[in-house]
């Protein structure tokens, strides 16, 4: 019987290694769906506070069905990322049963095995024995082959040793982990309960509310599409100060006034490569807020035939926010329509940012401003109580999408 020698720490590692390659992907999953939890459990709060709390008797009807909306998408989310989480534990937990099983299987062969030897070691414990094993050899190359022999069933003998102690570990800390993932399995099965319930009544009472709208369903659709004139008109607006600043642009390097997007001087050009390497890690216009409204066309919870279309975002944040900059610049304009729908608006080289719904100004135009320098405050609506910062990206005079700028929008 040859005995070949495995290194023990060597073993432990590929023992640890093989236990743990195959739970390393779900538990990577498992903190980024745990991580997106958080966040969207927060959202809810934010959403509490910015859009409901103290806010329900001044507002329409209107705006309380279409925050209710907004409210149970984000809901509706953090229930289907609960789901994904309780299910993924589910798969974690069979897999770690599973393991355990094995693990069992191993440790008693790995017993058995050890019993064995022990019983044949005992038998030939005495020096004697191994000395007249020796001296029984024919020839010197013989001995000295029973003597590595001997010295490797002793060290095979530890091995095994070890190896039950750590298995030993190993299925004691799988299920330790196991009686962890069956709590948070149920802890986050309680938490999805309590979520459904309240997504229940908030779906009862829009559902009374819309019930009541569909009975002034033309009165309510009439001012829906007001609202979005309103808005195309402001848009409108701001295109058109864009597309004279890149005329202006153009004329001042000599290049043809008809071009769409800007002649940039070397120092824009820095500037605007500056911006392009932060997308996605832009800082928010606010503080505090949530996302009521998306870039994009987005279905009236009102009039599902109806379209909202936004070239931006809409912010909902505390009353007196103030406005930042979310990136160096220079103010390319000031807005100040009659409906008091105040707009500055920020150029970076080629790049516009829109902030729409100030009731103050801090800058004028011209003036050079920094990454987060406060440029103005948000209007609260008198009628709601609602304070909603309008939000806009725009390259030369294509809008951009604000998600894909600013970090975590």
């Amino acid at each position: 019987m040859k005995l070949t020698h495995t290194p023990f720490t060597l073993t432990v590692f590929l023992l640890t290694l093989m236990l743990h390659i195959s739970s390393f992907s779900q538990s990577k999953k498992q903190q980024e769906l745990e991580e997106r939890r958080r966040e969207l459990t927060r959202e809810i709060q934010q959403i509490g506070v910015l859009l409901f709390e103290g806010k329900k008797e001044q507002k329409s009807v209107l705006s309380v069905v279409e925050d209710l909306d907004f409210k149970i998408k984000v809901r509706k989310n953090l229930i289907s990322i609960t789901n994904q989480q309780a299910n993924l534990l589910t798969r974690e937990i069979n897999s770690n049963q599973t393991q355990i099983s094995k693990l069992r299987l191993r440790l008693k062969s790995l017993k058995d095995d050890y019993a064995k030897m022990v019983v044949k070691s005992y038998k030939s414990r005495a020096d004697q024995s191994k000395l007249m094993f020796l001296l029984s050899s024919t020839n010197f190359q013989q001995a000295y082959k029973r003597l590595q022999y001997i010295k490797q069933y002793a060290d095979y003998q530890k091995l095994q040793a070890a190896l039950i102690k750590e298995e030993t570990i190993q299925m004691q800390q799988l299920n330790i982990e196991l009686v962890k993932q069956k709590k948070n399995k149920q802890k986050l099965i309680e938490e999805n309960r309590t979520a459904k319930s309240i997504l229940d009544q908030e779906r009862a009472q829009q559902n009374v509310l819309i019930a009541d709208i569909k009975n002034n369903l033309s009165k309510f659709t009439t001012q829906l599409k007001a609202k979005q004139r309103e808005s195309n008109k402001i848009d409108k607006e701001i295109r058109k100060i864009i597309q004279a600043a890149i005329a202006a642009s153009n004329k001042k390097a000599g290049k043809s006034s008809k071009s769409k997007v800007f002649s940039l001087t070397p120092e824009q050009k820095i500037l605007a490569a500056n911006f392009t390497s932060n997308k996605g890690k832009l800082p928010w216009p606010v503080t505090n807020g949530v996302v009521k409204l998306r870039y994009g066309n987005n279905p009236s919870p009102i009039d599902r035939s109806l379209t909202i279309k936004s070239n931006g975002v809409r912010i909902a944040t505390n009353k007196g926010a103030e406005v930042r900059a979310v990136f160096e610049g220079v103010v390319q304009g000031i807005m100040t329509p009659k409906n008091g729908n105040n707009t500055i608006m920020v150029r970076h080289g080629n790049y516009i940012t829109v902030y729409k719904n100030l009731s103050k100004f801090y800058v004028q135009k011209g003036d050079k401003v920094k990454t987060k320098q406060v440029i103005g405050e948000v209007i609260t609506n008198k009628a709601s109580g609602e304070t909603i910062l309008s939000f806009g990206i725009y390259k030369d005079s294509a809008t951009q999408n604000p998600s894909q700028w600013i970090y975590r929008l």
